[in-house]
């Protein structure tokens, strides 16, 4: 075709149709190639093709652009039962005439192509004995059928200074308008179409039909367009079935029953695509997690595990505002690439707040407070943050190699590379701004005054009751159990019968408390989230072994 750009030119040819498919570089523009396609089709040289052939584009859509499979059937529409009634031309009729066009509106769809059922024709018999006794032959009669389904304008004309614009109409409606049509003329007597063919209606040849279990379906099949979002598109569509459907005609059938035509989902992507964002989904949940609780265990500091744990939700938050931005899709191999990431944004998240509290801990620090706390906080970030840029930085580079990956190869694995860069970067923002940020707050606390502290964990308690008869919770019964052990750990000693007894409670014990609380609230969740024994088996049975299996992997 002399179209640059173009990589390879594959066809394939049956009776009656021939589909050629050319296949670009990948860094030709889709629709650049489309409009090179269309000039060389508009410049062909006459002769090169058939009259009666006049070549066409496919959808602009891809290969995988089928989203949503549906099928037009007769229903009751109370009960929604199959109820039938419907023969396969007339619901092809509607689904050419109506349905199709209504859908192809929808905002993201490049084609709705009908399937099944029988095209109605207006078919023409020819009577060779007729046609010999009136000398008509078959142009004629090919001419007569052409000549009368038109509408034509004519001038104007004027009568009692008012303007009458005069026009033909002879589209034909009916098999009547069809037999009328004057073929020739014998003399003053005109020869009908009537008189030399008999015409009727009938399915056109068909090569290929619909099945829906075992049974002859008529429905459509809904492409959508080039770069457009299957999820979105797919809603899109639903609503138009929504306002197309109360429009659908209906009948009586011979016992009584109301039988009305419905689009019924034959197959929807979006199952598909929910169940894999799902998974992943869950997978990043199982991941954050697993990687707080292991925090909370190794750190034993519930104001670090605070701030290390608080990075990865808004890392992941970051990754995907960056993925909106840059329009990379989120698939299952570009959500791999934060689940790959997320170890590193951890790493992230101890370095620097090990070192907080390293600073902290010095003797000369003990105790400081408000600028001279954010001074320290400020020493201990700057100290890391080169080493943790460069480490950062290191990764990143690794990764160019599968950025400058091409072809079908590159598709694959650039959105991996992407999210796992946008991780990194977030999780070097957020570890550098947001963490120091977020100590000064934490640590600028105090949590040692007993007034406000009765006042706090009351505050607690009275939330976990209020939820605990509302919901009825874990989070609840966490929260209870947080302000009475923090509520414990202020009372040094209690009388029973008239005798002071000393409580060995202290504020030490009860921060491994509210640790441990932590640690079977997150536990839970994990469980919840994971199930490993299947949901056959009660949750605390789930519990239990994925207890198990923590204690067994950090010893």
């Amino acid at each position: 075709l002399g179209i640059s750009g173009v990589k390879t030119i594959r066809s394939n040819s049956i009776f009656g149709l021939s589909s050629i498919y050319i296949i670009f570089e990948d860094d030709v523009d889709f629709y650049w190639s489309r409009t090179r396609i269309l000039e060389k089709l508009n410049s062909l040289p006459p002769g090169t093709v058939p009259n009666e052939v006049k070549p066409s584009l496919g959808p602009d859509a891809t290969a995988l652009g089928q989203v949503y499979w549906y099928t037009l059937e007769g229903r009751d529409p109370k009960t929604g039962k199959p109820t039938g009634g419907w023969d396969p031309q007339e619901l092809r009729t509607i689904q050419d005439f109506y349905v199709r066009y209504y859908l192809t509106a929808s905002k993201g769809v490049s084609e709705v192509a009908s399937i099944g059922g029988f095209i109605k024709e207006y078919q023409i018999e020819i009577n060779p004995n007729a046609m010999k006794a009136y000398h008509v032959d078959i142009k004629m009669i090919m001419n007569a059928v052409k000549n009368s389904n038109l509408d034509i304008g004519a001038q104007t004309l004027e009568f009692n200074k008012a303007e009458y614009l005069v026009r033909g109409l002879g589209y034909i409606k009916s098999l009547s308008d069809l037999e009328e049509s004057v073929v020739t003329l014998i003399g003053k007597t005109p020869i009908r179409l009537k008189d030399v063919a008999k015409i009727q209606f009938g399915p056109a040849a068909r090569r290929g039909g619909l099945d829906k279990s075992g049974v002859e379906a008529v429905g459509g099949v809904v492409v959508a367009r080039y770069g457009a979002n299957p999820q979105e598109t797919i809603q899109n569509l639903k609503k138009k079935i929504e306002e197309v459907s109360p429009g659908l005609p209906s009948k009586t059938l011979a016992d009584g029953t109301i039988s009305k035509v419905t689009i019924v989902p034959f197959y929807d992507r979006s199952g598909l695509i929910q169940e894999t964002l799902g998974t992943l989904e869950s997978s990043l949940s199982h991941e954050i997690l697993i990687s707080i609780l292991v925090v909370i265990v190794l750190m034993l500091n519930l104001r670090a595990s605070i701030l290390i744990s608080s990075l990865l939700p808004l890392g992941v938050l970051m990754t995907f505002i960056l993925m909106k931005f840059f329009n990379v899709d989120a698939n299952i191999v570009a959500l791999s690439g934060i689940a790959i990431a997320i170890g590193v944004m951890v790493d992230v998240g101890i370095v620097i707040t090990e070192n907080i509290i390293r600073h902290l801990e010095m003797p000369k620090n003990k105790g400081v407070e408000k600028k001279q706390l954010l001074q320290v906080i400020y020493e201990a970030t700057t100290e890391v943050a080169s080493a943790i840029i460069t480490a950062l930085a290191t990764t990143i580079v690794s990764f160019l190699p599968v950025f400058a990956m091409q072809a079908s190869e590159g598709k694959l694995f650039r959105p991996l590379a992407f999210t796992k860069t946008f991780a990194l970067i977030s999780s070097l923002f957020i570890g550098v701004l947001f963490i120091p940020a977020l100590a000064h707050f934490l640590f600028s606390i105090k949590i040692n005054k007993k007034k406000s502290n009765r006042i706090f964990n009351s505050i607690l308690i009275g939330f976990g009751l209020v939820f605990l008869f509302t919901y009825g919770n874990v989070i609840s019964l966490s929260l209870i159990a947080f302000g009475v052990n923090n509520i414990l750990s202020q009372i040094k000693s209690t009388s029973i019968f008239n005798k002071k007894i000393s409580l060995p409670y202290s504020g030490k014990i009860a921060n491994y408390i509210n640790i441990t609380i932590t640690i079977l609230v997150v536990v839970y969740f994990l469980t919840v989230e994971w199930m490993p024994l299947g949901a056959s088996n009660s949750t605390f049975v789930n519990f239990i072994f994925v207890l198990f299996i923590i204690a067994v992997v950090l010893g």
